[in-house]
């Protein structure tokens, strides 16, 4: 039934009626009719943010975290350039998000206003920019509909003062659930589980839509009954237990080992992830010209992008896995699996050398000082509670934090998944939002806690009690890594100027712990590894919001 109201009311209802229960903002002139009606739904709680990737960057996060479209409020042209940079990686990703922001009145056209719907249509599955107030509700209704529907990803909506101001009658009727999940095809899924079959150096490579999708438990049971060694690309997401004794961690192709696994296997199985992505280039081909690829993925347009597939399957990642198992189990032979079973004891035994010579490599540094990133990454595995979940932003040491930190399910392990470093304050505090009853602890890179460090502000301003680990180099290590890797691997130079790239340092130090004190939030420079624990249960026991600044070794 209809219903007169204006438009900035008609918004804050269907956003009622969406469920919504959390906005993350920072608004503008432009947005101050929506923010003066704010106080009539205490329903909508709203987190101020400083900067406007912080604001996206806690967005992105809880969305993932309750696997529902999140709302964020940015405000006309400036502010939605500053949350371009997630939307991209939202886009690139599939996180489902609506963006809202206000505009100036319509007939402004001839003097500055920007079209804000052009502004980010790149970066968005849809933007529209309204001009009328019944255009609100069926709109908004789009909106999440078009963000949580598969590909997912985020969704503008703008408004001219003239759509939030006027009056209309109005039909405030929600979104409905969309099934979109993809049965595979049965010849696709015969020709798989044959090739899978008559594979004698296969490796499994899974991504973050197989965690999306649910698909953990099936992974694992695949992964099982052919004996297969299992890799995981980017890791946003826990898409496979890293306790499993089969899992060998994240895949990269920045090592030239990582390379040579590709070219030693004669297949390769990757579900849920875009196959061979990756910053650099490492030619139009990467896998060997005898390896077969199969690749699993509930997207479109994903499968056979980028590396000459043998079996393409589009599909809901679990459905796909559970009808490959069903597939291959009644073709198993006394023979094969033997041959299986042999295969397995050999990945098991690989995966355990592997942990161990990493184990070994810093064994001689450990005492160092300033410590080195691997005894802080050890020292707050030993410290969080077993329920706790860990954010990794920790950059250019993602594969020593994730030696040490284990995920065993969805949710356990959480990374910001840019291509742009600066997102882990508000990924941190967006999952703390989500996940209330569990700490939360980010490990965070210094370079990128201080391009969002405003987010300090909103953790204390709505006490967000999670707590932001600083591995505090003084540099932007990442670069360095990165221009080694293209020196040494792109290049082919045996000498590197990776260590000494400039204007990668920070020659006048950081101070975050001072910082953190200066925006309300509780601060502890640590230099001492015996120092953390302590810290990190005085931090819990607070009950609010907590900066660990830990200074670490920022040698390559």
């Amino acid at each position: 039934m209809s219903e007169k109201m204006t438009g900035k009311q008609a918004l804050l209802e269907m956003l009622k009626a969406e469920g919504v229960q959390h906005i993350f903002g920072n608004p503008g002139t432009s947005e101050a009719p929506i923010m003066d009606m704010l106080g009539d739904y205490p329903e909508l709680k709203y987190f101020l943010t400083l900067q406007e990737s912080v604001a996206m960057g806690m967005g992105e996060a809880y969305a993932r975290a309750t696997e529902k479209p999140s709302l964020v409020m940015l405000h006309v042209d400036s502010g939605l350039a500053n949350g371009i940079a997630i939307m991209l990686d939202a886009l690139n990703t599939g996180t489902p998000m609506v963006i809202l922001s206000a505009n100036y009145d319509a007939r402004k056209i001839n003097e500055t206003k920007t079209d804000l719907a052009e502004l980010v249509r790149p970066v968005t599955k849809w933007a529209v920019e309204l001009n009328l107030p019944d255009q609100i509700p069926s709109a908004i209704r789009r909106a999440f509909n078009e963000a949580n529907s598969h590909p997912k990803g985020p969704v503008y909506v703008g408004f001219t003062a003239n759509a939030l101001e006027a009056e209309a009658e109005m039909n405030i009727v929600p979104s409905g659930k969309v099934h979109d999940s993809y049965r595979p095809d049965s010849k696709g899924i015969e020709e798989a589980a044959s090739l899978l079959l008559a594979a004698n150096r296969p490796i499994m490579i899974v991504g973050d839509r197989v965690s999306e999708d649910h698909a953990n438990d099936q992974a694992v049971e695949l992964a099982e009954l052919m004996g297969l060694p299992v890799h995981q690309s980017r890791g946003a997401e826990v898409s496979f237990p890293t306790t499993h004794p089969q899992f060998f961690g994240n895949h990269t192709l920045r090592v030239t080992r990582g390379r040579e696994l590709l070219k030693e296997a004669d297949l390769v199985l990757a579900i849920g992830m875009d196959a061979m992505d990756e910053l650099f280039y490492w030619g139009d081909v990467i896998l060997g010209p005898t390896t077969k690829l199969i690749h699993i993925d509930p997207i479109p347009g994903r499968v056979g992008r980028s590396e000459p597939t043998d079996v393409g399957i589009i599909s809901h990642c679990g459905l796909a896995i559970e009808e490959l198992i069903n597939s291959i189990k009644p073709r198993l032979t006394p023979v094969l699996e033997n041959d299986i079973e042999g295969r397995k004891l050999e990945v098991v035994a690989a995966v355990a050398e592997r942990r161990k010579a990493i184990d070994d490599s810093v064994a001689a540094k450990w005492d160092n000082k300033p410590m080195i990133p691997a005894r802080m990454m050890w020292e707050l595995a030993k410290a969080i509670p077993a329920n706790a979940i860990v954010v990794d932003d920790s950059i250019s040491n993602r594969a020593t934090m994730r030696h040490y930190f284990q995920g065993e399910k969805r949710g356990d392990l959480r990374a910001f998944r840019g291509q742009s470093i600066g997102g882990g304050i508000g990924t941190t505090m967006g999952t703390q939002v989500a996940n209330p009853d569990r700490p939360v602890i980010g490990i965070i890179g210094d370079g990128s806690a201080m391009m969002t460090i405003q987010g300090l502000w909103t953790a204390a301003n709505d006490n967000i009690p999670c707590i932001f680990a600083i591995c505090n180099n003084g540099m932007y290590r990442v670069l360095k890594v990165n221009f080694d890797v293209y020196q040494r691997e792109i290049l082919q130079q045996k000498e590197s100027a990776g260590e000494n790239l400039p204007y990668s340092d920070f020659p006048t130090p950081f101070d975050v712990s001072a910082i953190a004190a200066g925006m309300g939030v509780h601060g502890e420079r640590i230099t001492d590894p015996a120092e953390i624990a302590p810290a990190v249960q005085r931090a819990i026991a607070s009950g609010k919001p907590a900066v660990l600044d830990i200074v670490i070794d920022g040698s390559l």
